[in-house]
């Protein structure tokens, strides 16, 4: 093979390395309410292939008759260690399809842990304090993010195809609680999204 014929291969090897790369972007989601205000604690989830990040540990704590975080997203498989940080026992439980699980009475500074097996959303709660209610959103792609204060989530790295983006949340007014949009490809690279929520109600089986 000829010298030229080798810098041909180089360039050519160059330029498909250039197209590959081109193909991924960050796609920002912001959401607001009907009024306008940034939603916290939305996540928003891409609908499309890709390497799902492997198990991790996570925890949710008991504390001041809460669950902290409200809203919590993982990868499939992932152990959730739930502590009670309160001076008085909790009994967390959920009946959700994608994790039925029964943590009973424990206090103060103990902690029991969960493997968290199947995507899907996971709704908890305390069979003592009714008023305390989280959610966990088992993902088996790396395109889920929640948003934060600001009502911003960024998803790194995502196709730069069209895709479905869900967007999610315990308290929005849709049919599971979720929104899907249609991200064009090479689409302008913030997806703003508004949202009507409810109010938070006692938590039901639904989930």
């Amino acid at each position: 093979m000829s010298d030229f014929s080798r810098l041909l291969l180089a360039f050519a090897a160059l330029g498909l390395g250039l197209t590959g790369a081109a193909q991924a972007r960050d796609i920002t989601v912001l959401v607001k309410d009907a009024g306008g205000h940034p939603v916290e604690d939305a996540v928003a989830i891409l609908d499309t292939p890709g390497r799902a990040p492997p198990p991790g540990h996570f925890r949710i704590d008991q504390k001041n008759t809460m669950f902290a975080p409200f809203v919590l997203v993982v990868p499939v498989g992932s152990t959730i260690e739930f502590t009670n940080r309160d001076p008085f026992r909790h009994h967390v439980y959920s009946f959700s399809p994608a994790k039925t699980f029964e943590l009973k009475l424990f206090g103060q500074g103990e902690t029991r842990s969960v493997v968290f097996d199947k995507p899907g959303v996971v709704a908890l709660g305390c069979n003592i304090h009714d008023t305390m209610q989280a959610f966990v959103q088992v993902v088996a792609t790396p395109f889920a993010v929640k948003t934060g204060p600001d009502g911003r989530a960024v998803l790194h790295g995502a196709p730069d195809g069209a895709v479905t983006l869900h967007v999610w949340h315990p308290h929005l007014r849709a049919p599971s609680n979720q929104l899907n949009l249609a991200v064009p490809a090479g689409g302008a690279p913030t997806v703003p999204v508004s949202i009507k929520l409810r109010q938070p109600a006692p938590m039901n089986h639904d989930y």
